[in-house]
């Protein structure tokens, strides 16, 4: 009894590698050492398996995830619901990954081993509230955008090579006329083995297809808008930051925008922070790059309105340097 009152006094600190289908779990003591590591289904029921495994060694202090942002957004939202600290783990250690290996449980226990040192970890996002949720919906625009753009080059690669009673009639009209004019066509389904008829199937089904995909970014667009107007309307109400733009930092801060301790962490996390980039003959500064969900634009808004100045890249050594010019020679006169 005293040995179970004792090992449940002390802390440990939980690691998870995250898949598809099975999460990989491990746990460390007070001194880092690695008691026991486990799968786990990635559903409800398992992370509620894990969870209590966790909690049979002792007093669970924190959690270490990888990808909180793809496989483990269900587990992390699942922990987070149950009072559990999460820190998302980063890219692991090159040189320690090649001196020990790789696999599921070693993933496991370096997520652990990082929690437990509070290094190569940072803050995740919550992914429960209404920046999700344009997120979401920015990402599917996103893709929406991109299959409108291939349907109108193959609409006009398509008409490119129509036989010329089909092209002279369509390579006047302007794009909407075109797309309205083909989604209009009526073609003989049952035709489908003449030429023609088949080049009219295919681009009155390349109209409609474009059609579509123009209502559907609309809608989208209606609820970005009013997502962003509620979020941060003084944000949008500043010259020069757009729909676009307003969304793209909203998205990167997250719902939990606290996780930000500074101006200079944003910055950084959106690839504008000055970072020495020298190679030892020359001074020479460069700006960070993030990995992921970077604003296409740097805002100029007040601390006032949750987003701090973005400071642009500072100019390399080599940029401010004077252009070389041409010497003048005397005349020979």
């Amino acid at each position: 009894m005293e040995v179970g009152q004792t090992m449940a006094d002390h802390g440990v600190v939980g690691g998870v590698d995250t898949h598809k289908d099975l999460h990989v779990a491990a746990v460390v003591d007070e001194l880092d050492r690695v008691l026991e590591s486990r799968c786990f289904a990635t559903t409800r029921h398992g992370y509620q398996q894990m969870l209590t495994w966790m909690r049979s060694f002792g007093q669970l202090r924190r959690i270490g995830v990888e990808a909180t942002g793809t496989y483990g957004a269900g587990l992390l939202r699942y922990m987070q619901n149950a009072g559990v600290e999460v820190l998302e783990v980063t890219t692991p250690d090159t040189h320690d990954r090649r001196k020990r290996g790789k696999n599921n449980d070693l993933d496991a226990q370096n997520a652990a081993h990082a929690a437990f040192a509070d290094r190569r970890t940072v803050t995740p996002k919550s992914r429960d509230g209404m920046v999700e949720s344009l997120r979401v919906l920015k990402a599917c625009r996103k893709t929406a955008v991109a299959a409108r753009r291939v349907a109108l080059q193959m609409i006009h690669n398509t008409i490119v090579c129509a036989p010329d009673d089909l092209r002279e009639t369509l390579r006047k009209m302007t794009r909407m006329q075109l797309i309205r004019t083909l989604a209009a066509w009526r073609p003989d389904l049952t035709d489908y083995r003449s030429v023609v008829s088949a080049y009219r199937i295919t681009l009155k089904s390349l109209g409609r297809r474009y059609l579509e995909l123009h209502d559907e970014i609309a809608d989208l667009d209606t609820m970005i808008v009013a997502i962003v107007d509620e979020l941060a309307p003084a944000l949008v109400a500043r010259n020069s930051i757009g729909h676009g733009s307003a969304a793209q930092l909203l998205v990167t801060a997250g719902d939990n925008a606290e996780r930000l301790q500074s101006e200079a962490s944003f910055a950084a996390l959106c690839g504008a922070s000055p970072v020495p980039a020298s190679s030892g003959k020359r001074p020479a500064i460069a700006s960070t790059e993030a990995a992921i969900g970077r604003p296409t634009v740097r805002s100029t808004s007040s601390p006032s309105d949750g987003f701090g100045p973005i400071p642009g890249p500072r100019p390399t050594s080599r940029s401010v340097l004077p252009k070389a010019t041409p010497s003048s020679r005397p005349s020979d006169a």
